[in-house]
């Protein structure tokens, strides 16, 4: 039975999911090796649970509660007693395995563990752990509190047990899942991906202009934001990572990732939260840059 629950990366997925798990009455062990990303996460979670408390959508009494339930520290000690601990984060395979390898030899034999992975192969990030059999793929959708799905990935190790337990876990959390198989970038980005990877194209060719491409995908295609809005809001460098992931996994060229993304993420234009990338989001109203 999973009780305890530990996150490790504050970032914007890690501090999501530490919310969500707050409220739903879970105690959540927060970990970070940045002391004031650690803070930072508690003033976004802080604030947008004050949003959801003005909206009507919880009490002050479940915001004050909640936010008594997250405890954050640096050392991986502090999740020695959680029942499950899932891994959020930066999206680089090499760096989630030093994760594991480390932080296997600190939990309790029962602990199951996730990755929020958006691309990375389950099965490969199982094998870096001392329990494969318990390790799966939870993959959040951002942002975390306001989104329903939740992919959920079997590793070729994974048993039922550890299945229906994080399935359980999901339904707590008021999320609906979809179950994927392990294949590079699952069902999602699997197909938002390349979308948004050809509109770089798009505007790459100069077929079109960032806001000429984002206007008739949100008008023509009725999506709630253009491709290229999209990606500054996943963050460039994480579509860049994906799509070099799906590049590599499937060894096909129309996976290939635009040659103009790679060029954005090179210069540090990450999108939003660096305040650059298809859009300038330094004024009041973001501003394409192309």
């Amino acid at each position: 039975m999973i009780e305890k629950v530990g996150v490790i990366g504050a970032g914007q997925m890690g501090n999501g999911i530490a919310h969500v798990c707050a409220l739903s009455k879970f105690d959540v062990k927060l970990i970070d090796i940045n002391e004031a990303q650690l803070k930072k996460a508690l003033q976004t979670i802080d604030t947008n649970m004050s949003r959801q408390v003005k909206r009507g959508f919880i009490t002050e009494d479940d915001h004050q509660a909640a936010l008594s339930r997250i405890a954050t520290g640096q050392s991986y000690e502090l999740l020695k007693d959680c029942d499950f601990i899932i891994e959020a984060a930066t999206e680089k395979e090499e760096i989630k395995k030093e994760i594991m390898k480390a932080l296997c030899p600190v939990l309790k034999p029962e602990a199951m563990l996730a990755s929020n992975t958006s691309s990375i192969s389950i099965t490969r990030l199982a094998a870096a752990t001392d329990r494969p059999s318990k390790f799966i793929g939870m993959h959040f959708m951002n942002p975390v509190p306001l989104m329903q799905l939740v992919e959920l990935i079997r590793g070729l190790a994974t048993d039922d047990e550890t299945y229906t337990a994080v399935k359980t876990l999901a339904e707590k959390l008021g999320k609906t899942t979809a179950s994927s198989e392990d294949f590079p970038a699952f069902i999602v980005n699997r197909i938002l991906l390349p979308m948004i990877n050809e509109a770089v194209y798009t505007l790459y060719e100069g077929v079109g202009s960032v806001d000429s491409i984002d206007t008739a995908m949100r008008l023509g295609a009725n999506h709630p934001m253009g491709p290229l809005e999209l990606a500054d809001f996943i963050g460039l460098d994480v579509c860049l990572a994906v799509m070099q992931v799906l590049y590599d996994g499937l060894a096909d060229s129309k996976y290939r990732p635009c040659p103009l993304l790679v060029k954005y993420v090179e210069a540090g234009w990450y999108g939003k939260k660096v305040g650059r990338g298809f859009y300038d989001y330094s004024g009041e109203t973001p501003i394409p840059t192309r």
